[in-house]
């Protein structure tokens, strides 16, 4: 952490960071929960990707999800300050139109008005997409940057991140109603694997593809039609020899920039199923 840094940096289990890469950049995350029938269990604390998607493989209960409570958000807010010696925090959090994540960090941070200056920002986004977020808000506070500058800086760059994707099946986003029936009930009468995407926080389709290496060749269209990149993840979380191949195919078209290979959160994979095939990324400005 650089001795210029003077506000404390939050996000949630959703940014898909792994845990020595939220520690290098001293990023707190405050955990989502997974539950199993009455089991509960702390997102990538208490049970990782690979563990949740081989018990989703054998569980007759259907997985949900939840939120981080008001408390723990208050908790990690009081606990970064106290252990970096600050009074500004500034929290990212998943897309407000996915769960309510944000509105939990942000009562949390009026609740603490009197002794800490809290900026929450949504993200509009989530797994690698957040991540990237978190690590930028990092920079800036490197930089000197106080809470209210990183929290407007982050938010003038939120139209600069894109997240495409796509699943084995619809079904689990609409039953978590991330996506809209009708949606799900075309995707799957056309037998379709269609890309989708996040726009402004919300998951929306994108473009229509029937199989999967056709998807998987419309990610990497996406990547080679865009402009410059700056920051670049291939998404997955049970297929990692695919995520290998796109992060290879891709790498051609962005020259400079290595795609990280970003496994999914279970809290994440809850919604979206085995099978997933994504690509995050954010533009580079200036050329």
């Amino acid at each position: 952490m650089s001795i210029n840094r003077r506000v404390a940096i939050v996000t949630d289990s959703t940014c898909d960071l792994p845990h020595d890469v939220a520690a290098t950049h001293n990023i707190t995350v405050v955990p989502l929960n997974v539950h199993f029938g009455e089991s509960v269990y702390a997102d990538q604390i208490e049970i990782t990707t690979d563990e949740f998607m081989e018990k989703m493989a054998n569980s007759t209960a259907l997985p949900t999800t939840s939120q981080p409570s008001v408390g723990a958000f208050e908790d990690a807010f009081k606990q970064a300050a106290q252990a970096q010696g600050v009074t500004d925090i500034v929290c990212i959090t998943i897309s407000s139109k996915l769960s309510g994540t944000f509105q939990s960090a942000s009562i949390a941070g009026q609740n603490l008005a009197d002794t800490l200056n809290v900026e929450v920002v949504d993200s509009f986004s989530g797994a690698y997409g957040l991540g990237f977020q978190a690590i930028r808000a990092t920079e800036l506070a490197d930089a000197g940057m106080g809470a209210k500058e990183i929290a407007e800086a982050l938010r003038n760059e939120i139209s600069r991140y894109h997240l495409v994707f796509f699943v084995e099946t619809l079904e689990h986003l609409r039953r978590g109603g991330r996506i809209g029936k009708a949606a799900q009930m075309v995707g799957t009468i056309l037998q379709l694997k269609p890309l989708l995407r996040v726009d402004e926080g919300a998951i929306v389709p994108f473009e229509r593809t029937r199989t999967r290496s056709k998807a998987i060749k419309a990610l990497e269209a996406f990547v080679a039609e865009s402009g410059p990149v700056e920051e670049l993840a291939v998404l997955y979380n049970t297929t990692p020899d695919e995520a290998k191949a796109l992060a290879a195919a891709i790498g051609v078209y962005t020259p400079g920039v290595e795609p990280i290979l970003a496994k999914v959160s279970p809290v994440i994979a809850t919604h979206i199923g085995p099978g997933v095939l994504g690509i995050a990324m954010k533009e580079r400005l200036g050329e």
